[in-house]
C-alpha cells in the first residue's frame, strides 16, 4: 500500500539582509560562552513563522503572499537585547529602529497567511534578527556583552522585497532556502 500522507514543507516569511549588514553583524558574534552563533547565511528578520504545512497549503500561502502590495522602505537595525525564561537567557538578538512600513508589511503578511488558511499568530510581532541561541547562560552573565554593544547600529538599508523561505533542520542547524521572492512597490526591477 502506498503512503498517502501529504509531503510537508517547513516555511517562514522573512527579510534577507544585505551583505554589508551581515558583515557588521558578524562583528557581534563572539564573547559569550555557551552561545551558538547563527551563521551569516542564516541570519534574517522573520515576518511570520509558518511551520510545517502540506505542499498544497504552501502553494496557497505563495498565492496569498504574491497579492501583497506594500511600498519599499529603508530599515535600520539597532537595539541589542535577549529573550529569556526567568533567569536563563535563550537568545541574543538585534532589533530595529521604529519603522511603520515594516510593521505594515508584517501585518499584510499575517493577513495573507491567515487568508491562506492558517491560524493567526498568537504572539506580538517583535522585529528582530537572531544572533545567537543560548544554553545554560544566566541573564546576568549577558550584562557586559549587552553593554559593550548597546550602541550598535546597521543601516539604513533598502528593503525592496520579502521572501518565502523553506527551512530544513539538520544536525548542524537549520538550512534556509528562498522559495519565492515578492517585490515591494517602488523596488527596482530585477
Amino acid at each position: 500500500m502506498q503512503d498517502e500522507r501529504p509531503v510537508m514543507i517547513r516555511l517562514f516569511v522573512g527579510l534577507a539582509l544585505p551583505e554589508a549588514v551581515q558583515r557588521q553583524l558578524d562583528s557581534l558574534c563572539a564573547g559569550v560562552p555557551g552561545a551558538r552563533w547563527v551563521a551569516t547565511e542564516s541570519r534574517h528578520l522573520t515576518l511570520r513563522f509558518i511551520g510545517d504545512v502540506p505542499e498544497s497549503v504552501a502553494a496557497d500561502v505563495d498565492d496569498a503572499l504574491s497579492e501583497i502590495e506594500s511600498p519599499a522602505f529603508d530599515m535600520t537595525l539597532e537595539g541589542i537585547s535577549q529573550f529569556s525564561n526567568r533567569s536563563q537567557a535563550r537568545m541574543i538578538w538585534i532589533g530595529t529602529e521604529r519603522n511603520e512600513r515594516l510593521m505594515h508589511l508584517a501585518a499584510k503578511v499575517e493577513s495573507a497567511v491567515v487568508r491562506a488558511g492558517l491560524e493567526p499568530e498568537g504572539r506580538k510581532f517583535i522585529p528582530h534578527v537572531t544572533l545567537a541561541r543560548l544554553k545554560d547562560v544566566r541573564v546576568d552573565q549577558l550584562g557586559p556583552y549587552l553593554a559593550d554593544h548597546a550602541l550598535f547600529r546597521a543601516g539604513p538599508f533598502d528593503v525592496d522585497r520579502f521572501v518565502l523561505f523553506s527551512s530544513f533542520l539538520s544536525r548542524n542547524g537549520a538550512i534556509y532556502t528562498p522559495e519565492a521572492e515578492y517585490p515591494l512597490k517602488g523596488a527596482p526591477s530585477a
